[in-house]
């Protein structure tokens, strides 16, 4: 398997890696096709703004290159990129300076069933919860133990993703993707101020949605809320955008303006 640290090939880390000790770092989970990188732009403004959060010292010039170098290498498939801090010492606090890691790994595009698209799909109602932390909040870090332990509460083929919602009970997102609802016209997801990950599909599609003069909202989603809504849709960079066709209940058809944004969204996956 292609896998590079810090520009060249290896699999070797240090065992003193704060990623690994502490889940100190970043990391972008990347479509590649054809050697290209469709929302190159987007994974490089949201690891960018989550080193400048973090105060992790990524040269971007660097690290897109080398990204781009990767995904001519691989041509077809995902690109996993880790940043992490570096190597420290025991103990919480940061060294300083550091010397920030990157990894790169490579692995086949995932074969999604086509009737996750066409049909839509079931959402299985996580029971764990997202903790409020807005200092974390939007980022893709590298602790993901909510999520491991949400995706371990399914084995059921018959779900495809998991709702997730805050310790308070707003809905938020789902295990692995972003969440949309559409009410009456207009674009409704989350808020991501106090926990959450702004995917970059997200960032697309709520781009798309104010190219074709729809409303877009960002706010607090209440279960009911989700339940009442007109259409609702999940969405990330693999896959691009899923309808979701029932909720414990509640049933959907795929309505026409999530086909819409659908085949947008699909469009820019091809190119």
């Amino acid at each position: 398997m292609l896998s590079w640290v810090n520009g060249a090939p290896g699999e070797q880390l240090s065992v003193r890696d704060r990623g690994l000790a502490y889940g100190d770092g970043l990391f972008e989970t990347i479509a590649v096709r054809g050697g290209q990188i469709p929302l190159l732009a987007r994974h490089m403004a949201r690891l960018a703004d989550g080193c400048r959060r973090l105060s992790i010292p990524l040269d971007p010039l660097l690290m897109e290159s080398e990204l781009q170098a990767f995904a001519a290498q691989l041509g077809e498939g995902v690109a996993k990129l880790i940043v992490s801090r570096g190597e420290g010492q025991r103990g919480y606090a940061p060294p300083q300076p550091c010397q920030p890691l990157r990894i790169l790994q490579a692995a086949p595009l995932p074969q999604y069933p086509a009737a996750h698209a066409e049909q839509g799909v079931r959402l299985f109602p996580c029971v764990t919860r997202l903790a409020e932390q807005p200092l974390l909040a939007g980022l893709k870090h590298l602790n993901r133990l909510e999520q491991v332990l949400a995706r371990a509460e399914w084995q059921d083929a018959e779900y495809a993703e998991g709702l997730m919602r805050d310790s308070s009970g707003r809905v938020i997102e789902g295990v692995y993707s972003n969440l949309f609802l559409i009410v009456d016209g207009g674009l409704l997801s989350a808020d991501l101020s106090r926990c959450g990950v702004a995917g970059v599909m997200r960032a697309e599609i709520l781009q798309q949605a104010q190219l074709l003069g729809l409303s877009v909202e960002l706010r607090d989603i209440s279960f009911h809320e989700l339940l009442t809504a007109d259409e609702v849709f999940l969405c990330n960079s693999l896959y691009g955008i899923w309808p979701v066709r029932a909720l414990q209940e509640r049933h959907w058809s795929v309505g026409p303006l999530t086909r819409k944004l659908q085949a947008i969204v699909c469009d820019l996956l091809s190119k």
